[in-house]
């Protein structure tokens, strides 16, 4: 059964007890981005937090927005601990990313991390590639379409893609497609199960019986030409 992704879904979401406990950032964009020289970046659907707080850490100064003030406030408390070094690098913005429009060429990289659009998810992408600076980096992580731990929490005809459609959609006279897979990401046993974020979710799975999972992520890194 399709769930209506609105900010009600994803305040309940936030403030429940199931709520994510994880304080790591997602595996592909540690993999994908450790690497690359910091500057202004846009995580949109932040969740709980762990990748801002990571960019942050690295020397990034960070736009992270979501839609459920349950989640910006755990996002808030979980980074006070690194200091103001840190948080100061961090702009909290409750925004639904269905209606809100970025900045035109206003990041450096622009992230988004299992996104659920209540409306069309194309749109959401366009404006999200649009806010991209020349140069900047795009770089989208979602539930495959492959992915049957995701599709049993999350269905709707705007959760799962694949990178190819994602990158059919961005001009090659405009971007260089550096990454377009599937891959894989392992959940650790008896992880709790959260989609955390406003928009979209960061899924941590354990099946039935408490064991770990493996995981189908869609991933696309893009780079946008000079």
């Amino acid at each position: 059964m399709s769930r209506e992704f609105d900010r009600a879904y994803w305040e309940e979401q936030h403030s429940g007890h199931t709520a994510a406990r994880t304080d790591d950032p997602n595996p592909h964009l540690v993999g994908e981005l450790d690497r690359l020289a910091p500057g202004t970046a846009l995580d949109a659907g932040c969740g709980h937090g762990a990748e801002a707080r990571w960019l942050a850490a690295r020397g990034w100064r960070v736009t992270a927005v979501d839609i459920a003030t349950a989640a910006l406030r755990r996002a808030r408390d979980r980074a006070e601990p690194l200091g103001a070094e840190i948080t100061d690098r961090i702009t909290w913005l409750q925004a639904d990313l269905t209606d809100w429009i970025p900045t035109e060429r206003g990041y450096d990289l622009v992230i988004s991390h299992y996104v659920h659009p209540a409306g069309s998810r194309e749109v959401l992408f366009r404006r999200l590639a649009a806010a991209v600076a020349p140069g900047g980096t795009l770089l989208v992580v979602g539930h495959h379409p492959s992915d049957s731990h995701s599709a049993a929490r999350a269905s709707g005809p705007q959760v799962h893609f694949t990178a190819e459609e994602i990158a059919a959609d961005l001009d090659p006279q405009r971007w260089e497609i550096v990454v377009a897979e599937t891959r894989t990401r392992s959940v650790a046993e008896h992880a709790d199960h959260a989609e955390h974020a406003g928009n979209h979710g960061h899924d941590a799975h354990a099946d039935h019986e408490g064991r770990g999972a493996v995981l189908r992520d869609t991933v696309l890194r893009a780079r946008k030409r000079a």
